[in-house]
């Protein structure tokens, strides 16, 4: 297998030197002017509507998607790219209808939220499961794969790649959400960039491979020869289906996944949440913009990978350790393959999307320990510079935590994506309906939050690991709501168990609300969610385009 040659680590030190440089740049500027945590956590008024945007994507676009959405890409097609298309029109519900909220009652972190609206006991527990989940399955798995494919490009030590990629993110998080907002938008220029060239060298190739030429020569070719692979909505009885269960995708748990994901989520919302609300929204809108060419970067190439693979290419190279087809190994063999100086630049690329994601991440951590823990309940007359400090630590803390965990979560097993799904899906329903019905309706009560919150991942795990067992759930099987597994017990779809479980919270909560309302609204008038004409322009072009997108490739 070809290794990195010269040229290319020449385009990596641009890149590395490039961001460093400029992340150094920034650090400096607002050093003198840092006055408070909120600056440090939140870079608070400083960030622009196309720094915000970027580092939306910069910091969701990771080795996750490059490595395990091009796996799936590989295995069953442009119907994976349902996560990306949706996530452009709940980005749009998001700036619409969730920024005005947080922005008019000054909510800084999701836990601030939840205390605001509910109360202390929610909000403490809703931060230790935020917590659990972000080093235990996010900063773990975005970790791994990121080391996993710069070991597999580069011939490099794995560990040695983990502990590089950590220690990189770390100079960039110290510098706190400032520098990152900033240098997430040169992150974003390398990812964008070199992702393109991949996806254009590989449908090159596969042109090529059929004795012919181009890129649209290439694209056609793949619509011929795997046509099963370009299709957005699975039938019952399709072998995915149980990843993507039809209509769910348009209409049921896809909706939690990216609106939970989008909106309640302190990874993401903290890059808007320093802003006013028309920049908030101006970079909300950019982000979905991007999100509708995350396909053609994340997808398109596990879909070539997969062509060429039926052409009997590296047939030894996708092969794990067992002997076993490996899905997540489809992207790294295809920056083999791109000359020297190119798969550089798709090396940077990768680079950049774990580091942007990792930096991202450790900063929310850090955040939510020092914010919501650390002030509230063990030093509440902390100095700034003292919260500042402790959050330099924790990102140190949460980094070398991650490394030790990521080799024992199995994450290898399940496919990157997917692993990270799953594991979030558990607790993606119950926190979603804590916030939907905090954010409109009043009577919602500190009860109905918590049963939703504890009971919601309670029910979560009896869904996927008691219920087949105790219930025959065939009878659902012609509903679409029940698959079955090859050792033949019906379970139902993890999108599927996230509307079910999060159709039984609003439930509980409706009734606990109705039984004794709450006193704690939010401030909350129907001019908040009015938006400019060119949001609106903008919001139109994106609906349109996934209605386009849908129908060609329903």
């Amino acid at each position: 297998m070809q290794r990195l040659q010269t040229l290319d680590y020449v385009v990596f030190l641009i890149y590395f030197v490039i961001v460093a440089a400029y992340g150094y740049w920034i650090y400096q500027r607002k050093k003198a002017k840092e006055t408070s945590s909120n600056d440090f956590f939140l870079a608070e008024g400083s960030l622009t509507w196309w720094a915000i945007g970027s580092s939306l994507i910069a910091s969701n676009i990771s080795a996750e998607q490059f490595i395990g959405a091009s796996g799936d890409g590989f295995a069953m097609g442009l119907a994976i790219a349902t996560y990306e298309w949706m996530a452009a029109a709940t980005l749009i519900v998001v700036a619409v209808f969730f920024m005005p909220i947080y922005l008019k009652n000054r909510i800084f972190t999701m836990p601030q939220f939840l205390t605001q609206r509910y109360n202390n006991t929610v909000a403490m527990i809703m931060a230790v499961f935020w917590l659990f989940l972000y080093v235990l399955v996010n900063l773990t798995s975005i970790l791994f794969l990121g080391a996993l494919a710069v070991s597999t490009i580069s011939g490099l030590n794995f560990t040695a790649c983990m502990i590089g990629l950590a220690v990189f993110a770390v100079i960039i998080t110290l510098g706190g959400m400032k520098v990152i907002g900033y240098t997430d938008v040169i992150q974003v220029f390398f990812l964008i960039l070199g992702g393109l060239a991949t996806t254009y060298l590989a449908i090159n190739l596969v042109s090529s491979q059929n004795g012919t030429d181009g890129v649209f020569n290439g694209v056609n070719l793949m619509f011929t020869q795997s046509s099963d692979h370009f299709h957005m909505i699975f039938p019952k009885g399709h072998p995915f289906y149980a990843s993507l269960p039809g209509l769910t995708v348009l209409i049921g748990g896809m909706w939690i996944v990216n609106l939970n994901y989008w909106g309640c989520n302190q990874y993401i919302t903290q890059r808007a949440l320093g802003a006013d609300l028309k920049t908030a929204r101006s970079g909300i809108l950019f982000a979905a913009f991007l999100k509708l060419l995350m396909p053609i970067i994340v997808i398109l190439p596990g879909i070539a990978a997969y062509t060429l693979y039926q052409k009997g290419l590296f047939q030894q190279e996708m092969l794990d350790a067992s002997g076993e087809v490996n899905k997540d190994h489809a992207y790294p063999v295809l920056l083999n393959l791109l000359p020297a100086g190119l798969k550089g630049l798709s090396f940077a690329a990768l680079t950049a999307a774990v580091v942007a994601s990792l930096a991202g991440k450790a900063n929310s951590i850090s955040t939510i320990f020092t914010l919501d823990i650390y002030r509230k309940y063990i030093s509440p007359k902390a100095s700034e510079q003292q919260l500042v400090r402790v959050g330099r630590v924790t990102i140190w803390v949460a980094m070398v935590m991650a490394i030790l965990i990521s080799p024992f979560m199995g994450i290898d097993r399940k496919g990157g994506f997917q692993f990270i799904q799953e594991m979030t899906g558990l607790v993606s329903p119950g926190v979603f309906a804590a916030f939907i019905m905090g954010f409109f309706w009043k009577r919602t009560n500190s009860s109905g939050a918590l049963f939703a919150i504890v009971g919601g991942f309670l029910l979560s795990l009896f869904f996927k690991y008691l219920l087949p067992g105790l219930v025959d759930l065939e009878f659902l099987a012609p509903l679409g709501f029940a698959v079955q597994g090859a050792d033949g017990v019906y379970t139902i779809p993890f999108l599927d168990t996230m509307g079910f479980v999060f159709l039984i919270c609003i439930a509980v909560m409706f009734v606990l609300g109705m039984q004794k309302p709450s006193t704690k609204g939010l401030e909350i008038d129907a001019s908040m969610f009015k938006v400019a004409p060119g949001f609106a322009t903008g919001a139109t072009i994106i609906i349109l385009l996934l209605v386009i997108l849908y129908a060609v490739f329903w």
